[in-house]
């Protein structure tokens, strides 16, 4: 399954010999010392296989590309594999990861990361620069004399290969998400502009229509029409500027992971086209030998005419030799063309492969949002799995009211039972009841529970106030010293029906 995929625009500082230099870098100087190949000596050769059956990497040329591919089997019987497939006619660099996965799933580990290759490739100095712009691992922060610049990007007027996010300031003129993190998480894969002050909002806005992000919004703007433009607001509650982060990052490299590549920018179509030109070398050789051997045996009728026997009979021992020869050398022919044939056709069983399920994920895509169903919109997780444990405690609580053997049971149940349900809501909502069934005041047993739930303990007057997640949207004013016996009671539903 393909998980990553990006196209490069190299510049004319990198060789080929540099190239294989820095993949043979990026291996041995990996932080996994399960991941490097051990005893590697390279003496200059572009056609070379390094490893062992557990991990490997090869190159292979053809012509003006260097195909590179590096692989790691795991124990459960998963490989990891690194493309790294270079053009230096057209100066363009393909570089992709993939698993041979029983599963489908689109989107990627919200933890992914960008190779580490290409970190490289920027220290190094082998990007081209897109337009007006470095491609980088840093952010790039617009002064106020680049907002025209920021401006004609908004407004369509110019464009760039790659994506470009930009990142507005909060009301507070703060960051809405870490950017150093988020540009080196995307190094090479998009540019990430920050605004630099508050302040220029009102020229920006100005320039722009308002059709700017502002107050922490995030903007994507893609390099063709039809992906478009993304928007993804900001809220001033706890964990929005992770959540937020992410976010961005699965969206900037789904999008990368979609688009079209040639064959000859795939390890498959490089070692196919490689095939295939031996192929015809085969069969040109065959076709040679084949008119040696026609011309062979008219030299033999000739052989027919002859008047003296005994050079008739040593032209005729020495034409069958050569005819046996020739047979011989056709045979061979035939099987190592059969053989390429055979490899041809697996490659390009395995080209198809891949343009399907490429094909396969830009269906889902298109038909989705841009981030997964359990982070749709603008909510973001409280806690890991939040989400996912919401929906699948409704679906629960639906199953409770719907009659066994109907078609929303049996799907209800199959989701449930496939989804791995954990109940972490109706625990905590099982917890809260627990301590507030004789709640008689804000005890430091109830402060920490509440705490260790993500509430925020305030006081406000004779009462206190316990938001949760410290989002203003949800929270629960709790008297200091009630007088009601029935207000802890009363005070767990409220909690529930507002948080769990």
């Amino acid at each position: 399954m393909l998980l990553f995929s990006i196209m490069l625009d190299i510049n004319s500082n990198l060789t080929k010999s540099a190239f294989i230099q820095l993949i043979i870098r990026w291996n041995q100087n990996s932080p996994h010392s399960s991941n490097i190949i051990p005893d590697i000596v390279w003496h200059g050769e572009h056609n070379i296989r390094f490893g062992n059956d557990d991990v490997w990497m090869e190159f292979v040329e053809y012509h003006d590309i260097i195909a590179v591919r590096y692989e790691k089997k795991e124990n459960d019987n998963i490989s990891w594999r690194n493309d790294y497939i270079m053009n230096f006619a057209s100066r363009k660099m393909a570089v992709r990861l993939s698993r041979n996965c029983a599963g489908k799933a689109l989107f990627i580990n919200s933890k992914f990361s960008i190779p580490y290759f290409i970190a490289l490739l920027i220290e190094q100095n082998y990007l081209q620069d897109d337009g007006n712009l470095p491609v980088s691992n840093l952010p790039f922060i617009i002064d106020n004399s680049q907002i025209p610049l920021l401006a004609d990007m908004i407004n369509r007027k110019t464009s760039y290969r790659l994506p470009v996010v930009y990142i507005s300031k909060t009301i507070m003129n703060d960051n809405p998400v870490d950017v150093t993190l988020l540009a080196n998480r995307l190094r090479g894969a998009a540019h990430v502009l920050v605004q630099k002050s508050l302040t220029q909002d009102k020229k920006l806005m100005k320039l722009c229509n308002r059709k700017n992000e502002y107050h922490g919004a995030v903007g994507i703007y893609f390099p063709d029409d039809t992906a478009g433009h993304r928007k993804y607001l900001y809220r001033a509650s706890v964990g929005t500027d992770s959540f937020l982060l992410e976010k961005v990052v699965r969206t900037v490299m789904q999008y990368s992971t979609l688009q079209q590549l040639d064959t000859l920018y795939t390890w498959q179509g490089v070692n196919n086209a490689l095939l295939m030109e031996r192929l015809r070398i085969q069969r040109d050789a065959r076709i040679a030998a084949e008119q040696a051997k026609k011309e062979a045996e008219n030299e033999y009728l000739k052989l027919l005419d002859e008047k003296d026997e005994d050079q008739k009979k040593f032209r005729k021992q020495a034409m069958e030799e050569a005819r046996a020869e020739a047979d011989t050398l056709l045979e061979s022919f035939d099987a190592d063309m059969a053989k390429l044939q055979h490899q041809v056709d697996e490659l390009t069983k395995a080209n198809e492969a891949l343009r399907y399920e490429n094909q396969g994920l830009r269906a889902k895509l298109s038909g989705t949002e841009a981030v997964p169903v359990l982070y749709m919109g603008d909510e973001h997780e409280f806690y890991e799995g939040e989400i996912k444990d919401l929906i699948l405690l409704l679906l629960s609580e639906a199953l409770n009211n719907l009659p066994d053997k109907t078609r929303r049971s049996d799907i209800i149940k199959d989701i449930l039972r496939n989804n791995g349900y954990q109940q972490v809501s109706k625990k905590r909502a099982d917890k809260i009841k627990a301590i507030f069934k004789h709640y008689d005041g804000m005890t430091s047993k109830v402060r920490q529970i509440l705490e260790e739930y993500g509430f925020v303990i305030t006081e406000e007057g004779k009462h206190i106030k316990a938001t949760y997640y410290g989002d203003g949207r949800y929270y629960i004013t709790l008297a200091k010293t009630p007088s009601d016996e029935r207000a802890g009671k009363n005070n767990a539903a409220s909690i529930i029906k507002i948080c769990f």
